[in-house]
């Protein structure tokens, strides 16, 4: 029971396109080799986008899935697979794509309405498959249709609903599906149409104005507003003009409203009545003519000084019969002053604001535009002051200055000079601020203000300031006499000065080894200071430096010196003292050493041997003085060993045959606090001749 798939496929019939609605057929087809020997079960699968659609157990070799009528859910990608003794085989996939939408069916929950109420709509596709889209469509006589969409994801139907607007009578509503194909939207066709009918829940108002709607100022007009309704429940009336509501009712057929006419009742009056969602509404415009025109005031002077005469006079252009007022604004209401149209008063700074008359006729009162009145008192001389406090700044530092008048109205002008020239004019209530940016060293440094307002009193002048200018320290300079080297016990000068600085300068002198030392300080009215140290010691070694500062507070700081305190004349002869002694006995010692070595070498060969002894008891000698630290000099130690040689020679072919052995002794470098001469290492020799025997 041997076989093998060599190829399993899918076809769709009649065609991978079909409309919506004809019938298809997916056939799945296995090419399997085998023995005929034996029957083999095929078990057919087929999947639409991966969902399994039809299954099926044949011993054919062939499997149809019928649809029997076509739609456009049954668009996708179809694919089969075959399993067949324990083997599996699957096929490619084809594209299917059924053309077209079923035709949605649209229902209304009523067909007769009130305005102002909702029809609800529902729009089915029941042979199609979510996610769709619903379009709904609102469609009323000489007028674009209104459209609502919604998309649908889990179902294949959707409800909608729409609102009975004012002016609705009969209505017309359809809908249609959408759904999403190959990279673009496929449409169904139009829904059958459902008329729904609007009944009016009451009529338009009527609005009108008694006795007319053109009156003049101070008549009396009455509004009223009315209308058929056919239930009175729910239903109110509401007059507006400017989206101001003037009066309301409800659950009543009209609204009446009243008032004495003025300029400013002219305009568009706005009648609406509402009952539930349902709203209409009448305009009436109204014309109101002037009886008087608005009062005017007028002020003998606008600008005065205080203990001066004022007087405020109102009138009517053409109109005199009237009630007039005078009256002073405040914000928490306006202060009446007195009943006429003439006012006069001796004004202090108090009185400055603002004041209006009224005029009133036959119950109109009518409001002059204000008039501003400004007292001034006289400006206090002004002070002219630093802002730091201190009349002085800096060289390079801007300079701000402040002036102030303690008392006057303002605004009050202030002027700044700097010298007679005018640098800046400010406008402020009490005080107003300078910054001078341009401070020379020798530069103009008299500053002054002049303060005035409106006052007749005039220009007031503040004291001249005069500014102090700091010159910062520059360029530290720092040396010492003697310098570099001093003996112990010495006086030592040291100099600080500084190239360019305001007096007082500060002078401080350190010294510096491990840490910092503070060892003079002082303040000069000079441009260098000098310090002078009695007795240097050993411990005063160390870099010196000098920081020099100001009134600037910039600290200056020199470049530093290095002092190294030495041993002084006298001690170096005392140490020299001590080390030449006993080098002058040693070298005593050994010119006697030599001689005495002569004159026994004339002597037998033992005492020749004796003579070894002697020789080595020498060097241990040399070399213990070397050791204690003596200076020694070996020149003449040379000189003697050369006449030794000589005398050896003379003495014959024995003395020539014996052995010379030589002994090296160094005489190391002195130390230099001991003796004042260093010499390097000298080598002495010591001849010694040994007898044959």
């Amino acid at each position: 029971q041997v076989f093998t798939f060599n190829a399993v496929e899918i076809q769709v019939q009649p065609f991978v396109s079909v409309k919506n609605g004809d019938p298809m057929s997916i056939v799945c087809h296995a090419d399997i080799s085998k023995r005929t020997d034996f029957q083999l079960k095929h078990n057919f699968t087929i999947f639409k986008d991966r969902k399994l659609v039809f299954m099926t157990v044949s011993d054919q070799e062939d499997a149809r899935y019928e649809i029997p009528v076509a739609r456009s859910s049954d668009t996708g990608d179809y694919e089969c697979v075959v399993e067949a003794g324990g083997k599996t085989k699957t096929s490619d996939s084809v594209h299917v794509w059924v053309k077209g939408m079923t035709k949605p069916i649209l229902t209304a929950e009523k067909k007769e309405v009130l305005e102002g109420e909702v029809v609800k709509l529902r729009c089915d596709l029941p042979e199609e498959t979510p996610p769709l889209y619903f379009v709904f469509q609102k469609m009323k006589m000489n007028s674009t249709p209104q459209q609502k969409h919604v998309l649908e994801a889990h179902r294949n139907f959707s409800v909608m609903e729409f609102t009975v607007e004012e002016g609705d009578n009969i209505l017309q509503f359809d809908c249609f599906g959408k759904r999403y194909v190959q990279m673009g939207f496929e449409s169904s066709e139009y829904s059958n149409k459902t008329l729904v009918t609007v009944r009016e829940p009451f009529i338009k108002p009527t609005l009108s104005a008694r006795p007319s709607s053109n009156i003049t100022e101070g008549d009396r007009i009455q509004f009223e507003c009315s209308t058929v309704v056919a239930r009175m429940r729910d239903i109110e009336i509401i007059l507006q003009k400017n989206k101001t509501i003037l009066n309301s009712v409800r659950e009543e057929k009209s609204l009446k409203y009243s008032t004495v006419a003025t300029l400013e009742d002219s305009g568009e009056y706005l009648c609406k009545v509402e009952q539930g969602r349902a709203s209409k509404t009448t305009k009436l415009n109204v014309h109101v003519s002037e009886l008087f025109p608005k009062p005017v005031l007028v002020a003998s002077m606008n600008k005065l000084d205080e203990n001066k005469e004022l007087t405020l006079s109102c009138s009517i252009n053409g109109f005199r019969k009237a009630n007039f007022s005078i009256l002073r604004k405040n914000s928490n209401g306006d202060i009446w002053l007195k009943n006429s149209r003439n006012l006069t008063m001796r004004v202090n700074v108090n009185d400055t604001g603002s004041y209006i008359c009224k005029a009133e006729v036959k119950g109109i009162v009518k409001e002059s535009k204000p008039v501003r009145i400004n007292v001034y008192a006289p400006v206090s001389k002004p002070t002219l002051s630093v802002v730091s406090g201190l009349p002085e700044v800096v060289l390079g530092k801007p300079l701000r200055l402040i002036c102030r008048s303690a008392t006057g109205t303002p605004p009050i002008t202030f002027t700044f000079y700097k010298g007679n020239e005018v640098k800046k004019t400010v406008i402020n209530d009490t005080y107003a601020t300078f910054l001078d940016e341009n401070i020379r060293q020798n530069g103009k440094r008299g500053y002054r203000c002049d303060a005035r307002n409106n006052h007749s009193s005039g220009v007031k002048t503040s004291n001249i300031l005069n500014i102090t200018v700091i010159v910062p320290i520059r360029n530290a300079s720092f040396g010492s006499i003697p310098y570099g080297e001093v003996e112990d016990g010495s006086e030592t000068a040291f100099l600080c000065s500084v190239n360019e600085g305001s007096w007082p300068i500060l002078f401080r002198i350190f010294r510096k080894t491990d840490r910092e030392v503070l060892l003079f300080e002082k303040s000069e009215n000079a441009d260098r200071v000098m310090w002078r140290k009695e007795a240097m010691s050993r411990q005063d070694t160390g870099t010196y430096y000098c920081i020099a500062s100001n009134q600037a507070n910039v600290d200056v700081k020199s470049h530093p010196i290095t002092i190294n305190v030495i041993l002084a004349s006298w001690q170096k002869g005392v140490i020299a003292a001590f080390v030449l002694i006993p080098i002058a006995g040693a070298v005593i010692l050994t010119l006697w050493w030599f001689l005495w070595r002569k004159k026994k070498a004339k002597g037998p060969s033992l005492e020749m041997s004796s003579s070894v002894l002697a020789t080595n008891s020498t060097s241990e000698n040399l070399t213990r003085q070397h050791n204690d630290g003596d200076y020694y000099s070996g020149s003449g130690y040379i000189e003697d060993s050369e006449n030794l040689m000589k005398t050896d020679e003379s003495k014959g072919p024995d003395l020539e045959s014996a052995e010379v052995e030589y002994t090296e002794v160094e005489v190391s470098t002195l130390d230099p606090h001991r003796a004042p001469v260093q010499k390097g290492t000298e080598t002495v020799y010591s001849e010694i001749r040994k007898a044959n025997n």
